[in-house]
């Protein structure tokens, strides 16, 4: 039976991602947030939990990979043609409470909004690649889906959270939205190697990187709560790119 528990966990990931979609879809953002971080959580402990049980196998890969679509690539990219349509609107900072907001009027002054989507196709790619890639064990090359999930998700909670009139207008600017999409897409399919946080050994000489990382991350979370996803993104590639040097 402990063949199928690894699976069981990637199901779980699938199904946090489908109710995900539906709260996204529906612009409870918070709700949709809670599962994707639920369905990341899963997502993480699949693969462990293969890895302690040698059940690890092709159907687990795939399965793994099929979920992800959805929790980390399918919930960014709506939470994207959301936030590209409220630019389009002219909504500003003080107007962001209100996501309530049909199709019809998201995109009735143009055709921007589903850039967003480009996202999911980004995702999909990324995944398809990850799977027929046999050297991407100890590192990845791009930026992880989950990764890229929460830095996109982050932005509405930064805007219903932060409470800065400051962020808030960065946010809802649509150039910063446009480029930041095209970021996205780009550091998902780049062949950038970026540390993954898989711990062979527990050694801090071995794992200084990854150790100095999670301090960091924790501190920044504290500190700066929903605010802090982006930066701690951005730190990930700044430390992975330092550690490629050494």
């Amino acid at each position: 039976m402990k063949r199928y528990i690894p699976n069981a966990l990637t199901l779980l990931n699938l199904l946090c991602g489908c109710i995900a979609v539906l709260f996204t879809v529906n612009d409870n953002f918070i709700s949709a947030a809670i599962f994707v971080f639920l369905g990341i959580f899963f997502d993480f402990f699949d693969g462990f939990a293969a890895r302690q049980l040698n059940a690890q196998g092709e159907l687990g890969l795939q399965l793994d990979s099929l979920a992800d679509v959805v929790t980390s690539g399918l919930v960014p990219g709506i939470v994207m043609f959301k936030l590209l349509g409220l630019t389009e609107l002219g909504w500003t900072d003080s107007s962001y409470n209100n996501f309530q907001i049909s199709l019809y009027e998201l995109t009735g002054g143009g055709y921007l909004p589903f850039l967003g989507l480009a996202i999911t196709l980004a995702s999909a790619y990324r995944l398809a690649k990850f799977n027929i890639d046999t050297e991407q064990q100890s590192f990845f090359k791009g930026l992880p889906t989950p990764a890229n999930a929460l830095l996109v998700i982050s932005l509405p909670l930064i805007l219903k959270f932060q409470n800065n009139d400051f962020i808030n207008q960065i946010i809802l600017n649509k150039w910063f939205l446009i480029g930041f999409t095209i970021f996205s897409c780009w550091i998902l399919t780049s062949n950038i190697k970026l540390f993954a946080l898989k711990f062979k050994t527990y050694g801090f000489k071995a794992n200084a990187t990854r150790y100095i990382f999670i301090i960091l991350c924790l501190v920044m979370l504290v500190t700066l709560h929903f605010a802090a996803i982006p930066i701690i993104i951005l730190l990930y590639i700044v430390m992975s790119l330092l550690d490629n040097l050494t």
